[in-house]
């Protein structure tokens, strides 16, 4: 298990890449909360919006979770923990305005990136209405 990836995996590259074929800059593993310390794997830091690509095992996914036999409370324990953690995390961003976006790492890169568009583009046109400036990107 010490060999998987925690940042940078496949399902989060795969994001990435579409969002910036999109014309959209974002930055990568940006600290979100400091304590306790939360790390988007995505943000747009001005808009407040936070994404998180979660891992399917690692976060219980309650369509391709399995539970290994070897270990079974100790893993259980710890997928359990890391949910309740992501619950905190989205709270604790909310509670200070953030928007928070997950997707499991199954999910289509095209459709997560069209919702991080969305609302994207929707902060954007509530950020303009609020102050009168208009971004170009």
């Amino acid at each position: 298990m010490a060999k998987v990836r925690q940042k940078g995996t496949n399902a989060e590259i795969a994001l990435r890449r579409e969002l910036y074929r999109r014309g959209l800059r974002y930055r990568v593993d940006y600290e979100v909360l400091k304590k306790p310390r939360r790390v988007a794997d995505v943000a747009f830091p001005a808009l407040k919006i936070a994404i998180f690509v979660d891992g399917c095992f690692w976060h219980g996914c309650p369509e391709h979770a399995t539970w290994p036999k070897q270990n079974a409370e100790f893993w259980r324990q710890k997928i359990e923990a890391n949910r309740l953690r992501d619950a905190d995390t989205n709270s604790r961003l909310l509670e200070v305005g953030w928007t928070v976006l997950r997707f499991w790492a199954h999910e289509s890169p095209i459709e997560a990136t069209e919702t991080v568009v969305q609302t994207v583009a929707m902060a954007r046109a509530k950020r303009c209405a609020s102050t009168g400036v208009h971004e170009k990107n």
